[in-house]
């Protein structure tokens, strides 16, 4: 009867904990408003570009010089094979972009830019130069150094599934 009576209570306590959070108040809340708000901010400043943010972040994972492996972007970036292969299909039609068989390895593709592509990814960098550059003008390093901290115990604590596996 006590260890029923002890998971009742449990149960309302972790319940009243829920639901008495704000929205506004949770860590994921936080994390996921913020990217949302500096994501619009990079789509504004792509869109007068006529890119996207997606399509910006991948000019600047693709080697200036040399081009990068198509099988190689997608991890670098974080991203599906799905969802890039139609970031790099829009890239293409756009002119930012061209795909180049490897010479060593006839199977592979190298997605290498074209003139137009070097410039907008010039464009990009210096759009996240001066995102990182007015966060710092108004966070000390400290609290970036915190930061940086704090989003690598949630990734990894995530990546070692101690928060969603249970």
């Amino acid at each position: 009867m006590y260890k029923v009576f002890l998971k009742i209570l449990c149960t309302h306590s972790i319940f009243l904990y829920i639901w008495s959070m704000k929205r506004d108040k949770t860590i994921d809340h936080a994390l996921r408003a913020t990217w949302q708000a500096v994501a619009k901010g990079y789509n504004e400043q792509a869109i007068k570009h006529q890119s996207t943010m997606a399509m910006a972040m991948a000019l600047l994972y693709i080697d200036f010089e040399n081009g990068t492996p198509s099988t190689a972007l997608g991890p670098l970036m974080g991203m599906e094979a799905t969802s890039l292969s139609r970031i790099l299909k829009n890239m293409e039609k756009k002119g930012f972009i061209y795909r180049e068989r490897n010479p060593e390895d006839g199977r592979s593709v190298f997605v290498k830019l074209t003139t137009l592509g070097k410039e907008k990814r010039e464009v990009s960098k210096l759009s996240v130069y001066n995102f990182n550059q007015k966060i710092k003008e108004n966070i000390s390093e400290e609290k970036i150094n915190h930061f940086f901290e704090v989003t690598e115990v949630i990734s990894d604590l995530i990546n070692q599934k101690e928060v969603f596996n249970k």
